[in-house]
């Protein structure tokens, strides 16, 4: 986590892993109820690498459809 913080610019932070986190701990207060600290953690880990693996690709697909035209 340090790493990414310090190697990533605070614009794509902010712009593209802020929300993703966000989206996550959301989805993860409201859904993952296991009575397992460590299981929501990883469940929490888990939906938080999907939501951002998602959205960098629709990023990339936009950037590309925008440097098309």
């Amino acid at each position: 986590m340090y790493t990414l913080i310090r190697m990533m610019p605070l614009r794509q932070l902010v712009l593209e892993k802020v929300p993703a986190l966000g989206t996550s701990l959301i989805i993860a207060e409201q859904f993952y109820k296991f009575h397992s600290f460590t299981l929501e953690c990883v469940a929490f880990l888990a939906t938080w690498y999907v939501i951002d693996g998602v959205l960098c690709l629709f990023i990339h697909y936009w950037k590309k459809l925008l440097n098309r035209n």
